[in-house]
């Protein structure tokens, strides 16, 4: 039984419902699971391996990159997985980004106008761009990255973060998130943590 810590950062919630559904599915593999806030993680050496998930806005949430360089010395010996929330995707071939497997919400996904030239939403929308950072900031690569759709209520923004999503991103206020596309990939975590443990 392998101890799993579910760590997220939030703005409105979303993603912190995101990531005890994650918990709750990892739970019924006979693991035993926590799931906090990256505010609240005491000692992360207390665990086996480590899911972190936050909200793409004005890029990841800034708390989750702390998380990571924060930790940076445990994360080398413990597995990552990493997922994202978001409202805004422009849709790529591939399915891994710098050698890591990536698992993307089928619903998220939006083909460009002109792959040949995007505007400035498309450019920022792209997982590429999306993922950079957090990989970046990653001591060691996460054994996957999820992608799913969130929830955006501009009443839990703030203003700077609700004029960015009006009026570049043009993103629609609503729930979208895919259960089915969430639960799907925490139940391959298991067997993806049990494989990079083993070479450690």
């Amino acid at each position: 039984m392998k101890r799993i810590l579910v760590a997220y950062a939030t703005n409105s919630g979303t993603t912190a419902e995101v990531a005890l559904a994650i918990g709750e599915e990892l739970r019924k593999t006979g693991n035993q699971v926590e799931a906090l806030s990256v505010e609240k993680v005491g000692r992360l050496e207390a665990y086996d391996t480590l899911v972190l998930g936050a909200p793409m806005i004005m890029g990841w949430q800034r708390m989750s990159l702390r998380f990571l360089k924060k930790n940076r010395s445990t994360l080398k010996r413990i597995p990552l997985a990493v997922f994202v929330t978001c409202m805004s995707l422009t849709k790529i071939a591939g399915t891994a980004i710098q050698g890591v497997p990536v698992s993307v919400d089928e619903n998220l996904p939006k083909p460009a106008q002109n792959e040949a030239r995007l505007p400035f939403k498309e450019r920022y929308a792209r997982l590429s761009n999306y993922l950079r950072p957090i990989l970046h900031a990653c001591p060691v690569k996460p054994v996957s990255v999820g992608i799913f759709s969130g929830r955006l209520e501009y009443g839990h923004m703030q203003w700077w973060a609700m004029i960015f999503v009006i009026l570049i991103l043009q993103a629609q206020a609503g729930d979208k998130r895919n259960s089915e596309a969430i639960l799907a990939w925490a139940m391959d975590l298991p067997a993806l943590f049990n494989a990079a443990a083993s070479v450690r």
